[in-house]
């Protein structure tokens, strides 16, 4: 299982972790609370959860998959965090079925918007979770990434077919139902009453370098760690990130 703390995992979670670290941290000093509440929508086996409820947050995730709650569950005993992490059964279009509106200081909607019906109604909804004064860190699938690497596997025509889909869909074969654009996602964040914080690609190396590189060469994984986070925040490696990471704000927290 990947996590935020193991280094060859870091390469795939590394930069989205810092960032919400980072939000964490802010709304910590913003609340004068210690511990936060987070809601981590389709959070599976608790990648970022368990981590989270490390630094001392309340998480409760919510998953349609009773096996990746298990996990979660099993994981977060092993971790020592069993008390401040609940898993329940649900997901984002009945998402008020199984949590409360408002309850949230931060909600993680991570790896959601690809299989949800309505990608805005998800987002929508992730929102309406959050208190007046709220992050909601959303991170997607983005269709530059699966452009490139179609075309560097030498799939030129699923490329091209990614390129013209409406979902970003390179063909029937394609296990990601749907992906998007930096501008599709904070669209959908503005359209749901946020502003916009920060916006990373992630994943911009990390998929197109051979793993035996990266596990043999001495010191290559700290270097592409390095290169990962250096590249993040610029926009023009925005579109060709295997994922993109938005920062959403509330209008209050983001004038704290």
């Amino acid at each position: 299982m990947s996590d935020p703390m193991r280094p060859r995992a870091s390469l795939r979670t590394a930069v989205v972790w810092e960032v919400l670290k980072d939000a964490l941290d802010r709304r910590v000093k913003a609340t004068g609370r210690e511990s936060l509440d987070v809601l981590d929508t389709g959070g599976g086996s608790g990648n970022f959860a368990v981590p989270v409820a490390r630094l001392g947050h309340r998480v409760t995730v919510v998953d349609p998959s009773p096996n990746a709650l298990f996990a979660l569950e099993r994981r977060a005993a092993e971790a020592g965090v069993a008390d401040r992490v609940q898993g329940v059964q649900g997901d984002a279009h009945g998402l008020f079925d199984v949590v409360e509106r408002g309850g949230y200081d931060v909600v993680l909607c991570h790896g959601v918007l690809e299989y949800v019906d309505d990608p805005a109604e998800g987002v929508a909804n992730a929102v309406s979770a959050l208190r007046s004064e709220g992050v909601l860190s959303l991170l997607a699938a983005g269709l530059g990434g699966a452009v490139l690497a179609r075309a560097l596997a030498g799939h030129f025509t699923e490329a091209q077919q990614a390129l013209g889909d409406p979902d970003g869909r390179w063909g029937e074969g394609d296990p990601v139902p749907r992906r998007f654009t930096t501008e599709q996602l904070t669209a959908l964040v503005e359209g749901a009453g946020l502003r916009v914080g920060a916006v990373h690609g992630v994943r911009i190396f990390a998929d197109l370098v051979p793993g035996v590189l990266v596990d043999t060469e001495p010191g290559a994984l700290d270097a592409l760690l390095k290169l990962e986070a250096a590249a993040a925040e610029l926009a023009a490696f925005h579109s060709v990130a295997t994922q993109i990471h938005v920062l959403g704000e509330t209008g209050e927290a983001a004038g704290a």
